[in-house]
């Protein structure tokens, strides 16, 4: 994925950000969801789906959870099916000390195109490796794994595209 056209990407972790692992997890979006299936995905708050649609990025998984969060968060979230950022086999031997290993897959699918990373597990190293890679704008958003994405984070999200792309939230 090369360019500049189009909307900001926004890549996506499910566990921590959308799932949330504290105890009051679904309270900051909305009531929880009912799933049989996987007892985590109750955590998901419904309201999440249309704030991040709302964004007007071009959303995309960047978890573990692959293609099965098309299948499974997706539509419990009211979202679309998603682009699918596909990780290497192994990790790279040679990345710096504390890089997290889909920092390097991430800047990769993004090419020149200005992106923000919603994950619970984004620390410096991340930040000063993108900021000296990327050429375009870029925000790393770490959301507190115990709260997943709250209205501050949104704020900062919405903060952020204004910034990037002014008619992409408008409407907001």
């Amino acid at each position: 994925m090369t360019g500049t056209a189009g909307p900001p990407l926004l890549f996506l972790d499910v566990d921590g950000p959308l799932v949330p692992f504290g105890p009051s997890a679904g309270d900051h979006c909305g009531a929880p969801l009912g799933h049989r299936g996987n007892p985590l995905l109750e955590r998901l708050a419904p309201r999440t789906g249309p704030r991040l649609l709302a964004l007007g990025c071009r959303l995309v998984w960047a978890s573990i959870w692959g293609e099965e969060a098309n299948e499974t968060v997706a539509p419990l979230l009211g979202l679309p099916r998603l682009p699918v950022v596909e990780w290497p086999e192994t990790c790279a031997d040679d990345s710096p000390r504390g890089l997290h290993w889909k920092t390097r897959p991430l800047l990769a699918w993004a090419g020149r195109r200005p992106f923000a990373w919603v994950d619970d597990e984004i620390g410096a190293m991340d930040r000063l490796w993108v900021a000296a890679q990327h050429p375009g704008p870029s925000l790393l958003h770490r959301v507190d794994p115990a709260e997943g994405l709250t209205d501050a984070d949104f704020a900062v999200l919405t903060a952020w595209v204004r910034t990037v792309a002014p008619t992409a939230t408008a409407g907001l």
